[in-house]
């Protein structure tokens, strides 16, 4: 799991533990006005602003949520905002090309106005592991090359989903159940380089499980996507809400059907080695405002 940053130096606490008592219920809050990562005590998802990473901004007190979001590829993005009208929080996710040091998320006034939030982006140094193979494990060829710029533009327009939170909110917040039970085979943001030629590095959590084992959702969400792909093999997308996607592959088969509703550990489908694998496995992905970060900071150590 990644290393977690130090909570910062803080003068005075914030609003909501003058009104909630300070008491533990403080480590479950941001800190207020500073644009810094919050503590990460009992909280999730886990503040570790580094690429690949989650943020937790305060937004200060609004008598509605707030709109925040960032600017990718000069498209405004919203973000997930959880709370209520004494604390809000913008829950940012840092992408794993990110470079450290200075980045901004901006604010949207009910007027119209906008103002920026700064925070910091801590450098990290994922795992990387050099491999020889043979050229055909790793060279697409025309045939497959097509079919995955294909489902590329498809699953480009499941990741932009954004559809606002429900009223309730799941009950442990944003703790995620893991998919399935089974050993951690490949950790999130590890490079691996095939015969001397860096590929993108692993985007998600894998599980090494037997094929069958069943596979559940993580937390409450709809289903917004199924299919059979080049690389993920068969797949499953849950929209949890406020730009919070999941998804499971190389699935061996998938028990749900798009527009399904499902609860934090209903069923969706089963352990597989389906897609560009070398053997059964779950491949779990969590995306914040379209970019992948890492699923560790969802769960329990």
């Amino acid at each position: 799991m990644p290393t977690r940053p130090l909570p910062p130096t803080i003068a005075q606490p914030s609003r909501r533990a003058h009104l909630l008592g300070g008491c533990g219920l403080l480590a479950l809050l941001a800190w207020p006005g500073t644009g810094r990562a919050s503590p990460d005590t009992g909280v999730w998802p886990a503040a570790s602003a580094v690429p690949g990473g989650v943020a937790r901004l305060s937004l200060g007190p609004a008598p509605q949520r707030p709109q925040a979001f960032v600017v990718q590829g000069g498209a405004e993005v919203p973000l997930l905002v959880v709370g209520d009208v004494i604390e809000w929080t913008a829950i940012v996710g840092i992408a794993l090309s990110a470079p450290p040091g200075e980045a901004r998320i901006a604010v949207r006034a009910p007027d119209g106005g906008v103002r920026d939030i700064a925070y910091s982006v801590a450098p990290k140094r994922y795992a990387e592991q050099h491999l020889k193979v043979a050229p055909r494990t790793v060279d697409l060829s025309p045939e497959d090359l097509a079919r995955f710029e294909r489902e590329r533009a498809h699953q480009q327009a499941v990741i932009a989903t954004f559809t606002e939170l429900p009223s309730a909110q799941p009950a442990h917040g944003w703790r995620m159940r893991v998919p399935t039970p089974g050993r951690r085979s490949s950790s999130f943001g590890l490079r691996r380089v095939f015969n001397g030629q860096a590929r993108n590095p692993h985007s998600g959590m894998d599980i090494a499980a037997p094929t069958g084992t069943p596979v559940v959702a993580p937390l409450p969400g709809r289903v917004i996507d199924t299919g059979d792909y080049f690389f993920n093999g068969l797949t499953v997308w849950l929209d949890h809400g406020g730009g919070l996607l999941s998804m499971v592959c190389h699935l061996s088969r998938i028990d749900v059907k798009t527009g399904d509703l499902v609860r934090t550990g209903d069923r969706v489908g089963a352990v597989g080695a389906t897609g560009r694998v070398t053997g059964p496995h779950l491949h779990w992905g969590v995306m914040l405002n379209r970019t992948m970060v890492d699923p560790a900071l969802f769960v329990d150590a």
